[in-house]
C-alpha cells in the first residue's frame, strides 16, 4: 500500500484525476451539445397563438371556474401534484414527494425548492396560506372550496413541509387541483369576491408561464418562466386571441393569424385536412355535452328566485323531453360522427369512473312514451298543439351558445322533436348564459364541462352546497340541482379509499343524476382540432400518443410545444420532460462525479493533513 510520500500514489491520483476530468469535460461537452441544439430555436421571436371563443371570468384562481381560465390557472401555478401526460395517473408537482399516517387523516408533502417569478422563494407557508384561506373565506372558496371542506387544519412547520389533517379520510389528497398562490402577493387582499388579479402584470406565479398582459375580450398574453424546475416552454410567447366566430378562427388559422384552434366542426376539420402546413388532431373527448333543465332556480335556504317555466318543477314533464332528444342523431349529424352518445356524466375515456345506463334504467328517444307521460299527467294539446296544464303551457326559452354551431344545429333538432310531442322549445342563440344563471331567468341551456382524472369536482359542483347563499352570489353548477340522497353518495366516495369500492358509489351518484333529468347528458364529442405545421413542430397530447391538445390536465401541450424549424425534436421538451430528465441524469452523474472528485481530493487532503 502507498503512503503519502510515495511517488507512485501521486501519479495514480494524477491519473484518477486525469481521467474524472476528462470525463466530465466529455459530459459537459455533451450537455452544451444539447444547448447548442436548442441554440438551432429560429432566432426570431416565436408566438404560439390559440384562438378562442370564451370570455375571461376571472383571473383570480380563487374564482376563476370558465376552461379558459382553469387553464390559465395550471400554465401560470404549480400545483402540488400533476397528471402524467400518458397515463394520467399522479405525478409529483410543487410537491416532490408526500406521505400519509396509517389512518388516512394526516398528510405530508414535501415542498420543492422553486421561486416565484418575481424572485422570492415558494415556501410551504404559501400552500398553507392558500388552502387556510379557503378554508375560512367564501369568496376564496367560491372556485375550489370543495378541495378543503373536509380540511381540519393546515401548517407548514418549516419552509418544505405542509402539514394537512383531515376530519375524514380523503380520496382526493393526490388529486388537489389547487394552484398554490404567492402568500406575499395576495394576503393584503381585501375582499376575494371582487378581486380578478386582472390590474397588475406581470401576474406573479410559479408555473411555466407567466401572463403578461391582458386585454378584456381581446388577448391575453403569456412569457415563458424561464426558471421553471420541468424546463422553459420553447416559445418567446404564448397569446390566447378572442375570435367568438369558429368560422372567423378557422379563416385565421388558414390565414396565418393563429397557430391552433379546437372545438372544431366535423366540416371544418375536414377542409382544414387539405390545406398545405395545417395538421388536423381528433382525439377522445374529456368534455361532455348537456343541457341543464331549470327546476326551479333556490338559494340555499330554499328562496326561490327567478322566473323559470313552473311547469320543468314537474319530473314528469322533465323525463318526457329528455324521451324527445335523440343522442345518437346528435353526433350523427351536428358532430359529423365525431362523438359518443351517452348519458353517463364521466366520459368513457376515464372507463374506472364511467358509467351509462342499462336498457331498462334508459330514458331512451320515443317520442311516443314522451306524449304517454304527458296524457297521463294532465298536459293537453291546445289548437296551437302546444300542451297546457293549469294555464301552465310547456313552451320553453332554450338558450344556446352562439359561438358553438354543434349547440345550435343540435337545439334546432331538439326542437322539432319536442314539437311532435307537443312541447314548442323557443331556441335563442346568445354569447353567454352567465347573466342567465345569476338571475334564474331561463328555462333550458346547452352547457359541457371538462372532466378531470379523478372526478371529484365535477361530482362537487352538484352538491346542495353548490347553490348560490343569496342572488348574485357564487355558485358552482349550472343546474341549481339538490339532492340529498346525492350528497350522501358525494361524502361516502370522497371517504371511499378503496379504488374499486369508490368507483362504485361515483357510479351510483351518475345514476341519481340520470334519474333526476335535471343536468341531461348528450355525450362525449370527438376533441377536432388544427394546428400550423409552420408554426409548431410538435407538442405533448394527453394521453400520449393519441390524445388531445386543448384542455388538458396539466400544461403538457402548451409548456412542450416546440417552435417549427427546431432541428432537435429532443430539445421539445418531451412528454414526459425527457430532455428534463436526461439534463437530470447527466446533472445526476456530474453531481456523482464531482462528488467522487470532492471524494478524492478530500483523501488527498486528508494524506496532506496526515503529512503535516
Amino acid at each position: 500500500m502507498g503512503t503519502p510520500t510515495d511517488p507512485r500514489a501521486g501519479r495514480h491520483r494524477h491519473r484518477v484525476l486525469v481521467g474524472v476530468l476528462s470525463i466530465l469535460g466529455l459530459l459537459a461537452a455533451l450537455l452544451v451539445g444539447g444547448t447548442g441544439a436548442r441554440a438551432d430555436t429560429p432566432k426570431e421571436e416565436t408566438t404560439l397563438t390559440v384562438a378562442v371563443s370564451q370570455e375571461v371570468d376571472s383571473l383570480s384562481p380563487f374564482l376563476a371556474v370558465r376552461r379558459i381560465t382553469t387553464a390559465l390557472g395550471r400554465l401560470t401555478y404549480d400545483f402540488l401534484t400533476n397528471y402524467d401526460p400518458k397515463t394520467g395517473k399522479t405525478i409529483p408537482a410543487l410537491a416532490e414527494s408526500w406521505k400519509t399516517s396509517p389512518d388516512g387523516l394526516t398528510w405530508t408533502y414535501k415542498i420543492r425548492e422553486t421561486n416565484w417569478t418575481d424572485g422570492k422563494p415558494v415556501t410551504a407557508e404559501d400552500a398553507r396560506w392558500t388552502f387556510d384561506t379557503m378554508m375560512k373565506d367564501e369568496a376564496a372558496a367560491t372556485a375550489n372550496g370543495n378541495f378543503v371542506e373536509n380540511f381540519e387544519s393546515v401548517a407548514a412547520p418549516d419552509p418544505r413541509t405542509l402539514v394537512v389533517k383531515l376530519k375524514a379520510p380523503q380520496a382526493t389528497m393526490l388529486a388537489l387541483d389547487v394552484p398554490i398562490l404567492p402568500k406575499h402577493k395576495w394576503e393584503s387582499v381585501g375582499d376575494y369576491s371582487k378581486f380578478n388579479n386582472d390590474q397588475e402584470f406581470p401576474i406573479v406565479g410559479n408555473g411555466p408561464w407567466i401572463i403578461s398582459a391582458y386585454e378584456v375580450n381581446s388577448s391575453i398574453t403569456l412569457v415563458p418562466n424561464k426558471k421553471f424546475w420541468r424546463g422553459a416552454p420553447k416559445f418567446d410567447k404564448l397569446v390566447f386571441r378572442h375570435i367568438d366566430d369558429q368560422d372567423a378562427q378557422v379563416e385565421a388559422l388558414k390565414a396565418g393569424e393563429v397557430s391552433f384552434v379546437s372545438g372544431l366542426t366535423s366540416a371544418q376539420a375536414t377542409s382544414l385536412e387539405s390545406v398545405d402546413n395545417i395538421t388536423v388532431n381528433k382525439a377522445s373527448g374529456k368534455r361532455f355535452q348537456a343541457i341543464t333543465i331549470n327546476p326551479g332556480a333556490k338559494l340555499q335556504d330554499g328562496t326561490e328566485f327567478g322566473d323559470g317555466n313552473k311547469a320543468l318543477e314537474d319530473p314528469v314533464v322533465r323525463e318526457a323531453l329528455v324521451h324527445t332528444i335523440d343522442r345518437e342523431a346528435i353526433y350523427k349529424t351536428a358532430y359529423g360522427g365525431f362523438g359518443e352518445a351517452n348519458g353517463g356524466y364521466i366520459p368513457s375515456r376515464y372507463k374506472d369512473y364511467h358509467w351509462e345506463p342499462t336498457d331498462a334504467e334508459r330514458i331512451g328517444f320515443d317520442i311516443a312514451k314522451a306524449n304517454q307521460l304527458l296524457d297521463g299527467a294532465g298536459y293537453a294539446k291546445g289548437s296551437d298543439g302546444i300542451r297546457a296544464k293549469g294555464g301552465q303551457k310547456l313552451s320553453f326559452r332554450f338558450n344556446v351558445h352562439n359561438d358553438t354551431p354543434q349547440y345550435v344545429q343540435a337545439a334546432e333538432m331538439m326542437r322539432e322533436w319536442a314539437k311532435e310531442a307537443g312541447m314548442e322549445l323557443k331556441v335563442e342563440p346568445v354569447s353567454e348564459v352567465g347573466a342567465l344563471l345569476d338571475a334564474g331567468t331561463y328555462d333550458i341551456l346547452t352547457t359541457g364541462w371538462s372532466v378531470n382524472p379523478d372526478p371529484d369536482y365535477i361530482l362537487g359542483i352538484n352538491r346542495c352546497s353548490g347553490l348560490p347563499a343569496k342572488i348574485g352570489g357564487p355558485y358552482l353548477s349550472d343546474a341549481y340541482y339538490c339532492n340529498a340522497e346525492y350528497d350522501k353518495l358525494y361524502a361516502q366516495q370522497l371517504a371511499e379509499l378503496d379504488t374499486t369500492k369508490r368507483a362504485e358509489i361515483v357510479k351510483e351518484m351518475q345514476k341519481v343524476l340520470y334519474k333526476d333529468n335535471i343536468f341531461v347528458v348528450w355525450g362525449y364529442a370527438d376533441a377536432l382540432e388544427a394546428f400550423r405545421g409552420d408554426v409548431i413542430e410538435k407538442m405533448t397530447p394527453q394521453p400520449d400518443p393519441g390524445g388531445n391538445y386543448d384542455s388538458q390536465d396539466g400544461y403538457w401541450s402548451w409548456w412542450s410545444a416546440l417552435p417549427a424549424g427546431t432541428k432537435s425534436a429532443a430539445d421539445s421538451g418531451g412528454t414526459s420532460g425527457n430532455s428534463g430528465l436526461i439534463l437530470g441524469v447527466g446533472a445526476g452523474v456530474l453531481v456523482a462525479l464531482g462528488g467522487a472528485l470532492l471524494l478524492v481530493r478530500r483523501r488527498g487532503g486528508a494524506a496532506a493533513d496526515e503529512r503535516e
